[in-house]
């Protein structure tokens, strides 16, 4: 039967997980030059269009329709087919299966955008669109069956509580390839590349903080206990990184920075949640400082080897990703989710190994089916990257003819 009180939170929680698209295109577009801001904020604008078309008519069903050998969903809910305000029998069986449908919807329409950091300033609008699709469509949509829909990972015990393996480290996979793919900006090394508006994307921290209460406190699926578990921890775990990577800046550089402290946030906030709904919350300030470190060095190194991740997708949420689903096989507990399973400080080693099992097998399949996508979408659109002369004019001008500022 459907509970009004768990439709009403969920409904809400969708409507916040939505808000982190343009609050991620915030959070992007203040870390670009001037001349970038407009062209990196659609790119996250548009996929809002794109994957909720894709998600309709073919992602929800193939994503959650019925079992194909562990692999994929059916198309028999093609164009939401007999999907509507009855509860769902297998996902969420106190709400219309519509909400579910379209809280789910939001979780695929922010995972593109986030690999648009990786190569921000230098794609062409086109092939950017169509690798988004042909990605949503051949990386996310299995994945998502793979962990949440009852595929074969989900059968071998693999858990996700809320995107670690289906949103960040599909992302962060993809975004490396691209960046293989299309190689760093024009004047990498020479030139500077400076936040054009730390405010802004203090401002888009800030949103989509607010909005990660959603992502993790939503994906319990109902207004109970263990939503508060995935609300708390959410909240300690972005604490935690933002002090952690403020901390190390102070400590090593001798200037703490704004950009750190919101850089250390999505680290903490992006490598709890596979694990938000299953830990307790010492355990989520754990993680939390354990991200604001390793993600930190990460950058730092990235920075050194001239590898141009140019908003750190790879760093903070494909690593976010990486350790957030290995630590949920450490503090795991029962106690804390019985629907979940015991770590290995609760005894239980195997699911821990299961858990490093799911990291490999998401990581490669995204990174190499990335890459080849890529490499076709070069191909049929006569190339991915801005011509030299459009790099230098910018994106707003040279693929949308707009100024952000006009000064």
């Amino acid at each position: 039967m459907i509970n009004t009180g768990d439709t009403a939170f969920i409904m809400l929680s969708a409507a916040m997980v939505l808000l982190m698209t343009p609050a991620l295109a915030l959070f992007y577009a203040g870390m670009v030059r001037s001349k970038n801001v407009l062209g990196t904020i659609l790119q996250s604008f548009i996929m809002i269009a794109v994957v909720t078309f894709e998600w309709i008519y073919i992602g929800y069903s193939m994503s959650f329709g019925p079992d194909v050998k562990g692999l994929i969903g059916d198309l028999s809910m093609f164009a939401l087919n007999g999907v509507g305000s009855s509860p769902s029998a297998l996902y969420a069986t106190t709400i219309p299966e519509l909400v579910f449908m379209i809280y789910q919807c939001m979780f695929a329409v922010i995972t593109p955008a986030l690999i648009t950091g990786a190569f921000a300033e230098r794609m062409r609008f086109g092939p950017f669109i169509l690798f988004s699709l042909l990605w949503t469509i051949v990386v996310y949509n299995p994945v998502c069956h793979w962990v949440w829909g009852g595929g074969w990972l989900a059968d071998k015990g693999v858990l996700d509580f809320a995107g670690g393996l289906v949103v960040h480290l599909t992302s962060g996979a993809a975004a490396a390839a691209a960046v293989i793919v299309l190689g760093p900006r024009k004047g990498l090394g020479r030139d500077k590349f400076m936040p054009h508006s730390l405010p802004m994307t203090l401002l888009g921290t800030g949103l989509l903080w607010f909005g990660w209460f959603g992502f993790n406190g939503g994906s319990a699926l109902a207004a109970d206990g263990i939503a508060a578990t995935a609300f708390v921890n959410t909240h300690v775990a972005g604490m935690a990184g933002l002090a952690m990577w403020v901390a190390l800046e102070w400590r090593l550089y001798k200037q703490p920075t704004t950009l750190g402290a919101a850089s250390g946030a999505i680290a903490g906030l992006a490598t709890v949640t596979p694990a938000a709904g299953f830990i307790t919350p010492h355990a989520a300030v754990f993680i939390g400082l354990l991200a604001g470190l390793a993600c930190f060095m990460a950058v730092t190194y990235k920075n050194k080897a001239g590898f141009d991740d140019s908003l750190d997708v790879v760093g903070i949420h494909g690593l976010g990703g990486v350790i957030g689903t290995i630590c949920l096989g450490i503090f795991a507990s029962k106690a804390v989710n019985p629907s979940g399973a015991d770590g290995l400080l609760a005894g239980n080693a195997s699911f821990l190994t299961t858990q490093i099992f799911g990291v490999v097998i998401v990581g490669v399949y995204a990174f190499v089916v990335s890459f080849v996508l890529l490499k076709i979408t070069d191909i049929i659109c006569g190339g991915l990257r801005l011509s030299p002369e459009a790099e230098s004019i910018g994106l707003d001008q040279a693929a949308h003819s707009e100024t952000a500022y006009n000064m």
